[in-house]
């Protein structure tokens, strides 16, 4: 098995791998020119995003500067994606993101880990595990998604949250690590801000 067949299998490997290094630095390059683009450059950054994702739906839309180590070219994006400036993407494994997701500023998705043991991370190998992020899921500014995390529809993770482990659907959680704090029910359907209530009547 190769470095690269152990890479997309999940398995420790050697991330300096000439095979590795040279599909790699490809998508590096085409990030570099990508975040050269203007705010105005809507209909570039889109065509990027369908190219070099391994998919990307309808309606997505990245606030420069986005950093990546593979340039996005092992993220999935569903519809209408947001997200703000800074978004990290540590894509040597998948990242699984759902429809109407949205990134605060400053948010980093992990799927690369080191061991553990001393040895294997004197020798800067490595490992991967995918992350899952559900749909109409928002991560608010600062968030830290660690490798191997699953996320389910319709929760909203804190801001500085640091996401050591899986969150369910439907729940706001926060901290570090991040905990369910409530579910999302009747409240949150009455008020969008402490006690300001929700005028859905005014709404569009």
């Amino acid at each position: 098995m190769t470095q690269y067949e152990r890479m997309l299998a999940g398995l420790i490997y050697d991330p300096a791998d000439e095979e590795i290094m040279a599909d790699q630095i490809h998508f590096t390059d085409l990030l570099w020119e990508f975040n050269k683009l203007k705010p105005s450059d809507i209909e570039e950054k889109t065509k990027y995003m369908k190219e070099v994702f391994a998919a990307c739906g309808d309606g997505c839309y990245i606030e420069l500067p986005f950093r990546a180590n593979w340039g996005g070219h092992h993220v999935h994006f569903g519809n209408n994606v947001y997200a703000n400036s800074n978004l990290t993407l540590v894509d040597d494994g998948n990242i699984f993101v759902g429809d109407c997701v949205m990134f605060g500023p400053n948010v980093t998705i992990a799927t690369a880990n080191h061991p553990i043991e001393p040895s294997l991370r004197k020798r800067a190998l490595q490992y991967n595990k995918d992350v899952y992020i559900g749909d109409n899921v928002w991560l608010g500014a600062g968030v830290i998604v660690v490798p191997g995390v699953h996320i389910g529809a319709d929760s909203v993770i804190g801001a500085g949250s640091v996401v050591t482990k899986d969150i369910p659907e439907g729940v706001v959680a926060v901290g570090n690590p991040c905990r369910v704090l409530r579910t999302i029910g009747k409240h949150e359907r009455e008020y969008f801000y402490r006690s300001e209530r929700i005028d859905w009547e005014n709404i569009c």
